[in-house]
């Protein structure tokens, strides 16, 4: 069973997040089949649409350029929680009319750009409709530790 756990950047504090990867289950690339929270407040961030400050869509038909935007929106919404994105312990991916062949890469690039090689929990949903133009939509659960 594969372990990892997220450290407080060179300071000697109990993990937030235990990732687990039992070894009888499929080994995922871009995320943790099981999450166990150690920390001792939770953070819920709504859906992040792919939305410019002013709420503007970005990206009309282009689920790379959305997807980006959607990731990116989600790292300001967790910082002004004052949280990060390796305190993350589950996502999930609402994508209009998912084809996981073609649209998993793309969102995993974006994903990539925020998350790096933390690998929280999710779930990715396909979705008939968002609003009209929007492709993608990402929320979160993070989980922060008041002692870090």
């Amino acid at each position: 069973m594969e372990k990892s756990a997220h450290a407080y950047h060179g300071r000697s504090r109990p993990m937030t997040l235990e990732c687990i990867n039992p070894e009888d289950l499929p080994r995922p690339e871009t995320y943790t089949q099981v999450v166990v929270a150690k920390g001792t407040r939770l953070v819920f961030v709504s859906g992040q649409e792919p939305e410019d400050v002013h709420g503007r869509l970005v990206g009309r038909g282009d689920l790379s350029i959305q997807a980006r935007q959607v990731f990116a929106n989600l790292g300001r919404a967790l910082v002004a929680a004052g949280a990060r994105p390796e305190q993350v312990a589950r996502i999930t991916i609402y994508v209009v009319d998912y084809r996981r062949d073609e649209q998993l890469p793309i969102i995993e690039r974006a994903r990539v750009e925020l998350f790096g090689d933390h690998k929280a929990a999710d779930v990715v949903v396909g979705v008939a409709a968002l609003s009209p133009g929007y492709l993608i939509e990402v929320d979160a659960i993070a989980i922060i530790d008041d002692a870090a």
